[in-house]
Order: structure tokens, then C-alpha cells, then sequence
């Protein structure tokens, strides 16, 4: 028993550091930047999964709820890309391309958090995941210093679905060591002038 309480207590922190701050598109309030997190490709274009949180994000931008949107994802080889991917699929459901700013080494949501912060200078920031993942990126985003609201994604509760609840199980585990620990994302770079300068271009309202 204290074994199983000990292996809850990660999942535990990251639905009390979410607090009150997660809730669906229409509950999201005004921020200047929404950050989609990667989830996956098939064939080199969007899962579903995927397609769902790029659904969310244009929704927002179409409402003026956000002006510039972060797509974070994996882009480790050379023909493999899910930033370019996930753009792609924003421009062709309504939002413009030089308002859609590419992070191409988010390769976890610590990364992708940290490099939100420290790369793209995002201090506060509309989060876009699915229900089972959207508490863990709130938590770790708070722990690397952007303010996040997350908007969880209603989806089929299929077996994906449901591999992706209990995988939240241990990545908790990994995340809390992260929030704790702070290490440096696997790639961290030069500042990036991005979303900076989409901001000054007028994007959205």
C-alpha cells in the first residue's frame, strides 16, 4: 500500500500544481501565445491526436482568444518533423503562416516548456494538449516560469487514450525530478526572435 502511495504521489502534484488553471477552449482566457505540444505523425502529417490540439489552437486564434501560436515538437532527424507538419496543418485551417512560430527541438514537455521560456521569451502562455497530458504540461510549464492555462482536448477514449492515461502514471515520476531538478532541455540554443516579432507584426487581435 505505501508502495502504490509513493507511486501516486507525482501524478498527485502535477493535479494540484494545475490547480484551477485547465479547462476547455471556451473557458481559456486572452493570452498572446498558445503552445501546442507535439503528438506524433503519421505518414508526415498530424495524428489525430495531433489534429485535435491544432483544432483547439486555430478555434482560439479564429476567437482573438490568442495572437500567435507555438508549435513545440520532435524534429531529431532529418525526415522526421513535427513542427513543419503541425504549421502546415494551422495555415490550412485559417491561420497565418507568419503567426505560427516552429520550435523543431521540443523533444518532451520539459523541453518544450523551457525553450517556451528561455528561447522564445513566453512568460504566460494558453497550453493545448489532451485531458490525460494537459495537468502535467501546466505544472511543468509553471516549474520553468511560464504561466500556463491548459486546454484539454476531449477526445475518444480509445485504447490510445487510455495508454496515454496510465503512461501519465510514471512520466509524472520523470516530470516532478524535472521540476525539481531543472536540467538544461536537450538542446537549448540562441535566443529566437519568433514570436517577439510575430507580436509586433499585428498578429491576431
Amino acid at each position: 500500500m505505501a508502495g502504490c502511495v509513493l507511486a501516486l504521489l507525482p501524478s498527485t502534484w502535477t493535479y494540484a500544481a494545475a490547480g484551477g488553471q485547465v479547462g476547455d477552449v471556451a473557458q481559456a482566457p486572452e493570452r498572446d501565445v498558445a503552445i501546442v505540444f507535439g503528438a506524433g505523425l503519421w505518414g508526415g502529417e498530424p495524428t489525430p491526436y495531433l489534429a485535435r490540439r491544432l483544432d483547439a489552437a486555430a478555434e482560439l486564434y479564429r476567437a482573438g482568444k490568442v495572437r500567435v501560436v507555438l508549435v513545440t515538437g520532435d524534429n531529431g532527424r532529418e525526415d522526421y518533423d513535427e513542427p513543419d507538419a503541425m504549421r502546415g496543418y494551422l495555415v490550412r485551417h485559417g491561420v497565418p503562416d507568419k503567426h505560427v512560430v516552429s520550435d523543431y527541438a521540443g523533444f518532451d514537455t520539459w523541453d518544450s516548456c523551457v525553450r517556451a521560456k528561455k528561447i522564445f521569451g513566453v512568460d504566460r502562455a494558453v497550453l493545448i494538449s489532451q485531458g490525460f497530458h494537459i495537468r502535467r504540461a501546466v505544472a511543468l510549464c509553471d516549474a520553468a516560469g511560464v504561466e500556463g492555462f491548459g486546454v484539454g482536448v476531449d477526445d475518444v477514449h480509445d485504447a490510445t487514450w487510455y495508454y496515454g492515461g496510465a503512461r501519465e502514471v510514471f512520466a509524472a515520476s520523470k516530470a516532478a525530478l524535472d521540476a525539481a531538478l531543472k536540467p538544461d532541455p536537450h538542446f537549448l540554443g540562441e535566443r529566437e526572435k519568433g514570436v517577439t516579432e510575430a507580436l509586433a507584426d499585428g498578429a491576431g487581435r
